[in-house]
């Protein structure tokens, strides 16, 4: 894997939230040496939907796309269904397209997305389900295990955590890509 020291990485997050698309990203870019920092609408604290409980670092209201080097988008239906309903966790996501920086999604979290309008002429995966709303907002829709796209990284399900991991690693440690933009 890539080496991250000094690299820092929003994930962006509420309640609801697939567990293991929080806990295994974020030990892969730790585990690379980049700090983690959870960002969420929710105050306090965040669960899983299966009972993992992590606190949440800062608030997406008063958070910095530019503090941060990439952001990672875990899924989970709820999780992802409030935060495209938040505005500021959308205006954060868009932020790191606009500055051309890493980010990595899977399975329901590309919903922010569509509601960022950042899909438009992207090629992407997502949990199947998404697939619909993915191709209306412009996305090119693949069922693949992991996509990648000028930085921005895709993945399907839990299954796919392992590529998924990789290739997130991979993208931020490659920094900026000019491709990757609003």
């Amino acid at each position: 894997m890539a080496e991250l020291d000094g690299k820092k990485v929003a994930f962006l997050l509420t309640d609801g939230f697939e567990d293991s698309e929080l806990t295994s990203p974020w030990g892969a870019v730790t585990d690379a040496g980049a700090q983690a920092q959870l960002v969420s609408p929710a105050d306090g604290k965040v669960t899983g939907k299966k009972g993992h409980v992590q606190d949440v670092d800062q608030p997406v209201a008063g958070a910095d796309a530019s503090a941060f080097d990439a952001l990672v988008l875990p899924g989970g239906v709820v999780n992802a269904d409030h935060l495209r309903m938040d505005q500021d966790a959308v205006a954060f996501a868009k932020a790191f397209f606009e500055a051309h920086k890493p980010v990595a999604v899977i399975c329901h979290g590309a919903w922010i997305l569509v509601e960022a309008d950042v899909v438009r002429g992207r090629k992407l995966t997502s949990y199947p389900s998404l697939r619909t709303d993915l191709r209306n907002a412009g996305a090119t829709w693949v069922d693949e295990e992991v996509v990648v796209d000028d930085g921005l990284v895709s993945s399907r399900t839990p299954d796919d955590l392992p590529a998924f991991n990789a290739k997130t690693v991979e993208e931020i440690g490659e920094g900026p890509h000019a491709g990757q933009h609003a």
